[in-house]
């Protein structure tokens, strides 16, 4: 079963217990996601099936969207609402051009603290083994990029926002820091992922969903289309003595995509064989190959 997925994640589930959940209902062992989400969050979470695990290498710096609230006036340990507050909770009363102006210089190219309670490791061990053991946890900063963000609906307590960052980036780590810049302390309160790059939220199902394609055999209808992964990448539909070429990693010529460092190679419409990369001239090689 060689597919991508998009799961609409509930909260309350970690990203692998969603991927193995997906194994059992799809009777597929080889199931991977495509940049983790933390239990409270949810939205977006693509999966790769089969031999499209091989597309993971490809994902690794995607950029995401997101939607989600702050809640001002007491930070937590953990930088969001399952934590502990990490102060004594204050009242207050912000205005939304407050958050605004405050969150300027959180907007582009930045340098972030990820989250104690994270999954980054210090000397091979996560993170957030130490912090719940109350050992001390020193992470370094990461550079990171906001690209867009946009605050709305402020009521003076919690303020709604949209983001569009870099992988890696923290959003947790931004509602903390932006609280901390306000001097009354905040926390993420909810998010939700919108996206994952070409992945979106109105492509993505429930596991509900999942339980009753299968259980009526119309699991492929979930399933992403083959055009629409990796857009970034021109398609060619390769001929059959090109395609027998690819499927046993063999180089191929194509004339048409000279000047294209990377295409996606298909036998007709919806069959991704490869994904190939220019050698020289008109002769690409199979970086990735996804039908044997």
């Amino acid at each position: 079963m060689d597919a991508v997925l998009i799961v609409d994640k509930p909260a309350g589930m970690t990203s692998h217990d969603v991927v193995a959940r997906v194994r059992r209902i799809v009777g597929e062992k080889s199931v991977g996601h495509l940049g983790t989400l933390d239990p409270m969050a949810t939205g977006v979470l693509p999966l790769v099936l089969g031999r499209f695990t091989r597309l993971a290498q490809f994902y690794n710096e995607a950029d995401k969207s997101y939607e989600g609230t702050i809640r001002f006036g007491w930070a937590t340990d953990t930088y969001d609402a399952e934590g502990q507050p990490a102060g004594p909770k204050q009242a207050v009363d912000l205005l939304l051009q407050q958050v605004q102006d405050a969150a300027v210089e959180f907007i582009g190219k930045i340098s972030q603290y990820p989250p104690p309670f994270s999954a980054k490791k210090i000397a091979g061990i996560p993170a957030h083994r130490l912090a719940r053991k109350g050992q001390p946890v020193e992470l370094k900063p990461k550079q990171v990029e906001i690209k867009a963000l946009e605050f709305y609906d402020c009521n003076g307590q919690t303020v709604c926002f949209r983001a569009w960052v870099s992988s890696g980036t923290y959003l947790r780590s931004l509602a903390h820091d932006l609280g901390k810049k306000l001097g009354c302390g905040g926390h993420l309160a909810s998010l939700k992922r919108t996206a994952v790059r070409e992945f979106t939220i109105d492509k993505a199902h429930s596991l509900e969903q999942l339980e009753q394609a299968q259980a009526t055999n119309m699991l492929d209808d979930l399933f992403l289309h083959p055009r629409l992964v990796l857009p970034e990448f021109p398609a060619v539909v390769a001929s059959p003595e090109s395609a027998a070429r690819i499927r046993h990693g063999g180089a191929v010529n194509l004339p048409e995509f000279s000047k294209a460092p990377t295409v996606r190679v298909f036998a007709g419409q919806r069959e991704l064989l490869a994904i190939a990369r220019r050698v020289a001239g008109t002769l690409f090689h199979p970086k990735v190959v996804l039908q044997g």
